[in-house]
């Protein structure tokens, strides 16, 4: 199927794998349509799955004590999401993660992951090189966000992720650079239209 060939690209850029160990792998994953708005993970509820997005985008954001929404993640085609706090210590969630258009994924459940993990070698690197970049990239943010100002943060992230830029709403991204959308709006403007 289709849908699983893109999940045996993603590990195969990661490890390598016989035909017969990745429909080994592959069959630890279920398919799941999740509707536009749609939420996966709500916090109080433990994250009991890792999601490999096929196709379509999510937004992991927590909301702070005045009511005020923090992006933490995004995920498109062919990226992983979860609340992995939540997913690898199998305790409440503290993150939304909601599907920001109608959208398909591949799930895995924590036992299935770690079942996996047990039976091969190779099956645990893939898991542990996905959490080597899952770490990298949560120091990065943190340390962009700590040093640099917004427009910075800005044009890093346009940079990185042209893509995301595209498919997620404009009150998420902001969310996300910690700004107003009036900010972003200005910033994008000044972006177009640079003063001579």
């Amino acid at each position: 199927m289709a849908d699983y060939d893109k999940l045996k690209e993603n590990v195969l850029k990661r490890i390598a794998l016989s035909d017969m160990e990745l429909e080994e792998f592959c069959q630890s994953f279920q398919l799941m349509k999740v509707k536009k708005r749609q939420f996966i993970i709500q916090p109080e509820f433990v994250a009991r799955h890792r999601y490999y997005v096929v196709q379509g985008s999510f937004r992991a954001y927590v909301i702070g004590d005045a009511g005020e929404e923090h992006t933490i993640q995004f995920a498109i085609d062919d990226w992983w999401i979860s609340d992995y706090n939540s997913y690898i210590f199998q305790q409440p969630a503290s993150m939304f993660v909601m599907a920001l258009s109608d959208s398909l994924v591949l799930k895995i459940t924590h036992d299935a992951e770690q079942e996996l993990k047990k039976s091969r070698h190779s099956f645990e690197t893939f898991f542990r090189i996905l959490a080597e970049h899952t770490a990298a990239y949560m120091a990065r943010r943190v340390i962009t966000n700590l040093t640099r100002t917004a427009e910075q943060r800005y044009d890093e992230f346009m940079t990185r992720y042209p893509a995301v830029a595209a498919r997620v709403p404009q009150y998420a991204l902001a969310s996300f650079l910690g700004i107003t959308t009036e900010y972003l709006s200005r910033l994008r403007r000044n972006k177009m239209n640079p003063k001579n």
